[in-house]
Formats: structure tokens, C-alpha cells, sequence
């Protein structure tokens, strides 16, 4: 798919809404900047406004691209259904494995940071977008390209917050290799997890309103999954002093954020 002047018109939500997404899409790459270049004591200010700003741009994009439906799905299947499955986590140890919250991430509902719940928002709409658009009309494969968008994320996110001191697990092996300090268990769960939401998603945003997943001016959520993937390569390999994370996770995530850059590139070269 090419996008260009013959592209259909966006029609949906006002103008404004798309603006709101990418002026949030642009304050996640700022806060993101910022945090690397902050001291690690400092930097809980810029994870909670990156967390937020990147999950209003992705409900906005969400909006703009397949509607109020699609936007409220959003809402509820990833930002509810990853407070319900951390809750349980935190509780039962399934299906992550034993880990527990520090307090150091602000608010929390039943012993899981708010903050946390609006990053499985965050990243689900993206990892959506990239699934949908790497298996076209194939709903088997969007969502398991889908799932494993999101689920690769955390090879990156997990030991950088670990790290950090916002969570941590009773017994973190075994564990990837070049990725200590975070259990099998944890990526295990997350793939299921990530398979459940692509899949309810997938089945009823719909159609989009504007000329498909690549589209870029009904938002930044694309731009935004593949800055996440690069700046999380260099943030390990340079300022997180976890080269080994930035490789194997860098090859994961790889495996769908590569072959989409492509697409997104030939689609409005």
C-alpha cells in the first residue's frame, strides 16, 4: 500500500485529535531522551510522562484511525486486562511468575501501579498495528505477529526496570541468555497475555476509517513502535550498561519491528 495524494481522506474524529496524538507522540520521545540522560534517582518523573503521553497518543491514534470503538476496546481490553492479569500475577504468581511491586511507581489498585495498567495500553495499540499490517487479511498470523510485538517489548522493558528498582522477582532463573535477573515465566506470560488482547482486538476494532495501518496521519502509534525499538537498542547498549540485552532483545523484537520499518517506508517513500 502506498500512501500519497490519492490516498482516501481521513474522516472520523476532528483534526485535534490527531494533533493531541502526535504532540503526545512527540513528548514520549522528549521524556525519553530526557530519562537517558538523567540520573537513575531522577528519573521516575520521566517514566510515569512517557508512560502516559505515549498511552493518550495511542488511545487518540486508536481514535482517529478505527473510531470511538475501537479507542474504548483499547481502553478496556489492554489497560483493564493488564491491571487483571498483573493482579493476579502479583497475587498468585501465575502467569508471570513470583515478582512483587517496590512502591517506587506512584498510585496503585490492589498492589499494581496505575502506570503500570496505562503501559500495557501504551504498546497494545502499536504491536496491533504492527500485526495487522505484517499479515494483512490473515487474522491467525496478525495476532500472533501482534502478540509478539508486544511480548518482545519486554525483553527490553523488564531488566531496565528491574534494574531501576521498580519490581522484582523472587527467583529470576532460569532466564534468557545475556537477559539475568528476569524468569522464563515472565516472557511465557506475557506472550499469552499478548495473544488474548491481539486477539479480542483484533476480532472487533473493524476496519479503519483511514488508508489502513499505515497511515500516518491518523497518528504516531507507528513511528512511535519503531522509536521505542531503536532507542531501546541504543539505550541498553550505551547508557544502560546491558549490551547483552540490547542484542537478544534487539534480535526479538527485531523479528516483526524490521520487516515493519519496511513496510512503512515502501508505503510512503
Amino acid at each position: 500500500m502506498r500512501v500519497g495524494a490519492s490516498a482516501v481522506a481521513v474522516r472520523g474524529p476532528a483534526v485535534a485529535v490527531r494533533v493531541v496524538a502526535w504532540l503526545c507522540g512527540a513528548l514520549v520521545v522528549l521524556a525519553q531522551i530526557v530519562y537517558s540522560m538523567t540520573d537513575p534517582e531522577a528519573r521516575l518523573f520521566t517514566t510515569v510522562a512517557s508512560v502516559i503521553a505515549f498511552a493518550v497518543a495511542s488511545v487518540c491514534d486508536a481514535l482517529a484511525r478505527f473510531g470511538p470503538r475501537a479507542a474504548a476496546l483499547l481502553v478496556v481490553v489492554a489497560g483493564g486486562g493488564g491491571l487483571l492479569a498483573e493482579t493476579v500475577g502479583v497475587h498468585t504468581g501465575f502467569p508471570f511468575g513470583d515478582y512483587r511491586y517496590t512502591g517506587t511507581l506512584g498510585p496503585e489498585v490492589a498492589g499494581v501501579p496505575v502506570v503500570v495498567a496505562m503501559a500495557w495500553v501504551m504498546m497494545c495499540w502499536p504491536a496491533l498495528l504492527v500485526g495487522r499490517s505484517l499479515a494483512g487479511n490473515h487474522r491467525a498470523w496478525s495476532v500472533v505477529a501482534g502478540a509478539w510485538a508486544l511480548a518482545s517489548w519486554d525483553v527490553f522493558l523488564d531488566p531496565q526496570m528491574v534494574d531501576a528498582g521498580h519490581w522484582a522477582w523472587t527467583d529470576p532463573s532460569p532466564a534468557l541468555p545475556g537477559v539475568d535477573g528476569v524468569p522464563l515465566t515472565n516472557y511465557a506470560g506475557w506472550l499469552l497475555v499478548a495473544v488474548l488482547m491481539m486477539a479480542v482486538l483484533h476480532r472487533n476494532v473493524g476496519e479503519p476509517r483511514v488508508d489502513g495501518e499505515l497511515d500516518l496521519r491518523a497518528g504516531p502509534a507507528p513511528v512511535l513502535y519503531l522509536w521505542t525499538y531503536g532507542s531501546s537498542v541504543w539505550a541498553h547498549a550505551a547508557f544502560f550498561g546491558r549490551p547483552t540485552v540490547s542484542l537478544v532483545a534487539g534480535v526479538l523484537m527485531g523479528v516483526v519491528a524490521l520487516p515493519f520499518a519496511l513496510k512503512l517506508w515502501r508505503a510512503h517513500r
